[in-house]
């Protein structure tokens, strides 16, 4: 995909290894994937984290929520970018999308599909923080995630409750293009 300025963004597809525990941490660097996400650490840890993931090829998508010491503003972001130096980030805000894209990372705008009402909101963030792509949790629902791709026009990554290879098959043969899963059994 690409924005102003020649700026190439590379979209995650196959199985995105989710590290929510740091004991799953170098079995995630093991994978095929190119990418990891992480999902909750601590400010502090990140840089070493990051660092020791890109000596494994790694690349790396940090969500930013649920970063304990990053702040969701523009100052969060500017030491996110010069200091962590990340891939991409995902969010379920949309001022952290929109700053995301502003300095160049890929920005995945999570939507969480609780009900007919958040998925209408959801899209609305959407179209307005434009992300490069959205993930969509819980994975499971093949309608939902077909729905959102028509809607939106943008890649999908089914993400939440993904806890057999079947829930894998199921989101793929949806449409999205790629799964994230903290379910180590998945990650091969």
């Amino acid at each position: 995909m690409k924005r102003k300025g020649a700026i190439q963004l590379q979209i995650p597809t196959g199985i995105l290894p989710a590290i929510r525990r740091m004991k799953d941490f170098e079995e995630a660097l093991q994978t095929t994937s190119k990418y990891v996400i992480f999902l909750e650490t601590k400010l502090s840890q990140l840089t070493q984290l990051v660092r020791h993931a890109r000596r494994c090829r790694k690349k790396v998508l940090i969500h930013f929520d649920l970063i304990q010491g990053l702040k969701a503003d523009e100052h969060g972001m500017e030491f996110l970018i010069h200091v962590i130096k990340p891939d991409g980030v995902l969010s379920t805000r949309g001022n952290v999308i929109q700053l995301a894209k502003k300095h160049h990372l890929l920005a995945i705008q999570r939507m969480f599909l609780l009900d007919s009402l958040a998925l209408k909101n959801n899209i609305k963030l959407v179209k307005r923080s434009q992300p490069d792509c959205i993930e969509v949790l819980p994975g499971l629902v093949p309608t939902m995630i077909q729905m959102v791709q028509k809607e939106t026009g943008l890649p999908i990554i089914a993400g939440g409750l993904i806890r057999q290879q079947e829930d894998i098959t199921t989101a793929l043969k949806a449409g999205a293009i790629a799964v994230s899963t903290s379910e180590r059994h998945l990650w091969q």
